[in-house]
Parts: structure tokens; C-alpha cells; sequence
């Protein structure tokens, strides 16, 4: 099986740098990072993951990268991944599919990329790509290019493809996505603010309180069972078991809270040492 190396291209990517590491490596022999400029911590945690970077003063072009991916030892996929806001980890097992088939060069160009009828004659100057997949033979072919020539003029002998990226998918259920992220939002509030035990927990037990202690007089007070009586006690019986549902939602979200502060500490820990 041939080797691959996945290449991060991007900026202030912190935030989704450690997942993208461990994603990549689970795949590959090699990830390096190509950083154009962070302000962030980004290459400063790939010191600390191990991880191998390259600094450009500005978003290189793709025949800049292949002619400093020659200086590296030589594998024989290359995968260039543009790290947008756009890319989406869900994504990467796709990119790994591409540089399975048989092209030398594969380039899928960045959304909102002007759409053309042939985007292989794109000087590389005006190219904004997503992501790039590079044998050995066209890394070499790919280096010798300048910045105002395009794919098309690697040589006859390449397999090469430059495409533009698949539209994205209509969801239909858009809102309930919507409101499951809104939902989603305010649970992690909850926990991360320590009200649980208030929002819940106190009301919780007040209602219990409550219903405890009507239940106690709800049969003595009534001699005969009838809409009224039967009603009152249903009401007392949703009362107290409101009561009890809300103290334990309570206890669980600050326990689940405990436990993500920990998860916490310990990945700050990790990425310090």
C-alpha cells in the first residue's frame, strides 16, 4: 500500500487543529502542517502534537507547496487540505478515496470559486483549491510550473482533473436542525454555568414538598370517589412526580457538568506538556 502524507493548509485553525491531527493520522504515515500566517496558538500546538510545520508568509499557490513538498522526504500520495470554513472533518474519508484512484493530479476547487467551463485552464495564480491529491510523478511535474501557467500544461502523459465541488445537499428538516442546535446551545449553558441545581433542583424539591404533603390529606379529605376527588389526586400525584423528575434532572446536568470540567483540565494538561 502506498504511503500518504495529509498536509493542513491554513490559518488560525486552533480551535479544530488537535481533531484534524488525530483524524489525519489514523489514516496516514504523516501530517504537516503549511500555516500562512496564524496569530493564534495553531503552530505553536503542532510542536506540541509532534507535527511538522511550514510557514509561508502568505496563502501559496499549488505549485508553490509542490515545490516545497520536493524538499520533504518523498511519499507517494500527497493530500493538500485547505482548512476553511467550509471543510468539514465528515469530509475527510472522501479526500482519502481520492488519492486511492489513479490521478497524478486531482483538484477540487474552493466553494464560491467562480464557475467556468474549464477550470484546468485556470492559471494557478486565480486558483483557490480545497483540496489537492498528488502522486510522486505529478508532485514532480506539478513543481516545474510556474504561477501563471496551469494544469493544463503538465505533461500529456498525467492524469490530471481540476473540478469544481459538488453543491452542497438541500436538508429538509432545516428548522428541526435548527432548533436541535438551539437546544443543543442552551443544555451546554446549563452545565457550563452551574445552574442546574438551581434551575431545576430547587423548584424541583419545592414541588415535591408540595405534592408530599398534600398527598398525605388527599384520601381523608375525600369520602367518595368521583371527577373531583379522582382529578385532585391525579393533580397531586403529576405535582410530586414533577417535583422528583426535576431534582434528578437537576443532580445528573451537574454531575455531567463535573465530569466536562474534568475532560477539560485534562486536555489543557495534555496539550502543555
Amino acid at each position: 500500500m502506498s504511503r500518504r502524507r495529509i498536509i493542513l493548509l491554513g490559518k488560525d485553525i486552533e480551535i479544530r487543529f488537535v481533531s484534524l491531527v488525530k483524524k489525519a493520522e489514523d489514516v496516514c504515515e504523516e501530517v504537516v502542517l503549511f500555516d500562512y500566517g496564524s496569530e493564534d496558538g495553531t503552530v505553536e500546538l503542532a510542536e506540541k502534537l509532534s507535527i511538522s510545520s511550514i510557514q509561508f508568509d502568505n496563502r501559496p499557490l499549488a505549485n508553490e507547496i509542490a515545490k516545497k513538498i520536493c524538499e520533504l522526504e518523498m511519499f507517494e500520495k500527497n493530500i493538500i487540505i485547505h482548512i476553511t470554513s467550509s471543510f468539514r472533518l465528515k469530509d475527510l474519508p472522501m479526500l482519502i478515496n481520492r488519492s486511492n484512484e489513479d490521478w497524478d493530479v486531482h483538484m477540487s476547487l474552493l466553494s464560491g470559486t467562480l464557475v467556468i467551463d474549464d477550470p484546468i485552464n485556470v492559471p494557478f495564480s486565480d486558483v483557490k483549491f480545497q483540496h489537492l491529491c498528488l502522486s510522486s510523478k505529478g508532485l514532480h511535474s506539478l513543481s516545474e510550473l510556474e504561477s501563471a501557467q496551469s494544469s493544463q500544461d503538465l505533461p500529456g502523459h498525467l492524469s490530471v482533473r481540476v473540478l469544481h465541488p459538488n453543491p452542497a445537499t438541500e436538508i429538509n428538516q432545516r428548522q428541526s436542525l435548527t432548533s436541535a442546535s438551539r437546544f443543543a446551545q442552551w443544555f451546554y449553558w446549563v452545565i457550563h454555568t452551574r445552574h442546574p441545581l438551581l434551575l431545576f433542583g430547587i423548584p424541583g424539591f419545592v414541588l415535591f414538598f408540595v405534592g408530599y404533603q398534600l398527598s398525605g390529606d388527599v384520601l381523608d379529605s375525600f369520602n367518595e370517589l368521583n371527577k373531583t376527588s379522582l382529578g385532585f389526586t391525579l393533580a397531586v400525584v403529576a405535582v410530586t412526580l414533577i417535583g422528583l423528575f426535576a431534582m434528578m434532572v437537576g443532580l445528573i446536568l451537574y454531575i455531567m457538568g463535573k465530569q466536562v470540567k474534568q475532560f477539560k483540565a485534562q486536555y489543557e494538561d495534555a496539550t502543555s506538556d
